[in-house]
């Protein structure tokens, strides 16, 4: 339930993006003011880029589920007494018994965006939907951030940020969109926008739930047609949801995650990755698999799965779908296809200062992103942009090697993270300043 905006000057949090995570930040937030005394109330504001709240319409396709337990909503691990519960949720729609005979931990992903949908409309919180936040400055004091939306540009104060922009979907560098080649997030807007379908061939790029399930969609939606996934593995891997390996996603995994070198980072990154990238339920899984088989049996073939492969090429056709060429073990196979479908999955692509590029081009630049250990640098001093956390542990991990190191910070206020053993964020709590 939107409020009407009556902000102070300067608010606790600003919070840009208003998806599941600045949303359960809401929530949380509401429930923290009715629970303390006024002076201690946080206020806050929201900002968001789309018109109404929405999550993932693009890819609510009939029949996939969620990969998570719907006791991971937007309350339950913080406060079980919550009204923004899925349990809650369920009673409100009068469905809870309903769902328990379902025997799942696992409900569609159209409900859960029901779910979301009634919680962002339930939850008292100022959010600007139709804006979008355009720059951030510090002043010595608070953070300005600027805002854009129809009613024209307007700059709204903080003294904490809270960025969840999502996910930018990324295609290959060298495959340009168009309306026959797009990236899965918005596949069922795309489908229903295609110029005109021949149900003759569709062609999947990628090997991680997104792109199975988009497989699955495509051989259900359009019975005459050739549905082709394309994927440099061999076959779909299964997600390991496994009680131990879901230790990854617990709240104190957070912290340990967050205080750890760059190195041991992308080990744990390494060794929990099919937790959730490139991994695919074993019943979706089992169900293509069948699918594929039963056509072997029938001689019928529509879903082609080709392991171990890679697009080589792809050119626009004259009668506006496409040609594309694979190569794997067995050679170059050439398809026409209706439509291409990328589900290279969603990044947060790095941000570059815009003066990078003109650097000479003896100087070596590594993103953090790309950082592994000093031996990936050559002999010299090392100059590190920027003092988050990153920053400052590879500063001090090339300090460490014996390389001569200049960090630039910026003008923001920085405290350190931990002190006598305590998150310094618990300290400034406990002392009324935050």
């Amino acid at each position: 339930m939107p409020v009407e905006s009556n902000l102070p000057d300067v608010v606790d949090i600003l919070g840009v993006g208003y998806g599941p995570s600045n949303l359960g930040l809401a929530i949380a937030l509401q429930e923290h003011n009715a629970a303390v005394p006024a002076r201690e109330r946080l206020t806050s504001v929201f900002v968001e880029r789309q018109s109404e709240f929405k999550w993932h319409t693009g890819m609510l396709l009939p029949g996939a589920t969620m990969q998570i337990s719907f006791l991971k909503d937007l309350a339950t691990q913080r406060n079980t007494r919550s009204e923004f519960t899925f349990l809650n949720y369920l009673e409100q729609r009068g469905r809870l018994t309903h769902f328990i005979n379902l025997q799942t931990f696992f409900p569609s992903r159209i409900e859960f965006h029901d779910y979301l949908s009634w919680a962002a409309d339930k939850v008292r919180a100022d959010v600007h939907y139709g804006t979008s936040a355009t720059a951030v400055a510090w002043n010595g004091r608070h953070f300005e951030v600027t805002t854009r939306s129809a009613a024209g540009s307007r700059t709204l104060r903080a003294r904490n940020i809270v960025l969840a922009g999502g996910l930018t979907p990324k295609l290959p560098d060298d495959v340009d969109a168009t309306d026959r080649v797009f990236h899965n997030h918005r596949v069922l807007d795309r489908l229903d926008a295609l110029p005109s379908v021949n149900q003759e061939r569709f062609v999947v790029v990628g090997a991680g739930q997104s792109a199975a399930e988009v497989m699955a969609h495509l051989h259900q939606r359009y019975p005459s047609a050739e549905v082709h996934g394309v994927m440099s593995k061999y076959g779909y891997s299964p997600a390991d949801d496994s009680p131990y390996a879901n230790r990854v996603f617990d709240p104190e995994a957070v912290d340990d995650f967050y205080s750890a070198s760059p190195q041991l980072r992308d080990e744990l990154m390494a060794y929990h990755r099919s937790t959730n990238y490139s991994a695919v339920d074993l019943p979706l899984i089992e169900d293509l698999y069948e699918r594929e088989y039963t056509e072997r049996v029938t001689g019928r073939r529509r879903l082609f799965v080709h392991g171990a492969s890679g697009l080589s090429s792809l050119t626009e056709s004259g009668d506006g779908g496409f040609v594309v060429e694979a190569v794997g073990p067995d050679g170059p196979e050439t398809w026409h296809a209706e439509a291409v479908v990328v589900c290279t999955g969603g990044y947060h692509l790095p941000i570059v200062p815009p003066w990078a590029p003109a650097l000479s081009p003896a100087i070596t630049q590594l993103h953090s992103a790309d950082y592994r250990s000093p031996d990936q640098l050559p002999d010299g001093e090392v100059l590190v942009v920027g003092s988050g956390q990153s920053g400052a542990q590879i500063a001090e991990d090339l300090h460490l090697a014996g390389r001569r190191v200049h960090l630039a910070l910026g003008d923001a206020p920085r405290v350190a993270r931990f002190h006598r053993g305590r998150d310094c964020m618990t300290w400034l709590a406990e002392m009324g300043l935050y």
